[in-house]
């Protein structure tokens, strides 16, 4: 059995689970949209203690906020009725193993082609987050700017550290 058939195989307590609560409502009922890094430690639901439908989560690498990630949390806060906004990043992410000069060598070595993005690795986690705020907050599509925080997530400890957006 390949891994993918295993969790579908999986899928049918989950979906159990789902039928015995009456569904999953459509709109995040906490009104919130967490933006995380898509590393497999980093539990979103259980670090903030949310059930499966109180938020809008978007992940990718590093947790950073790039374009598509603007363009989720547009959707999120204008048809979802989101008002707040989590930038969580963590301690230990790969992000900080690698300069972006680095992975895009490898690619084209790879592929033979370098790739049209930016894959955003970083130095500093705090720096990242500071930056993604400062995305969210300068983006003219993001109506709800005064409730977005950021924060490194502590893998050692799962504490949430906020880090200051106005901080240099």
């Amino acid at each position: 059995m390949t891994i993918t058939e295993a969790l579908v195989s999986r899928n049918a307590a989950y979906s159990a689970d789902v039928l015995s609560r009456g569904g999953l409502a459509a709109k995040g009922t906490q009104k919130v949209a967490v933006v995380a890094c898509m590393d497999s430690r980093v539990d979103v639901f259980a670090a903030l203690g949310l059930a499966p439908g109180e938020a809008h989560v978007i992940r990718n690498a590093g947790g950073l906020v790039t374009e598509d990630t603007i363009r989720s949390l547009a959707i999120s806060q204008h048809l979802m009725g989101t008002e707040e906004i989590l930038v969580i990043h963590h301690t230990g992410c790969g992000m900080l193993s690698f300069t972006d000069e680095e992975l895009c060598s490898v690619l084209e070595a790879q592929t033979g082609a370098r790739p049209t993005w930016a894959p955003g690795a970083f130095t500093d986690l705090a720096d990242s987050v500071r930056q993604s705020i400062a995305r969210i907050t300068a983006s003219p599509f993001i109506p709800r700017t005064d409730a977005v925080r950021g924060f490194v997530l502590d893998l050692a400890t799962g504490r949430l550290a906020e880090v200051d957006a106005a901080e240099a």
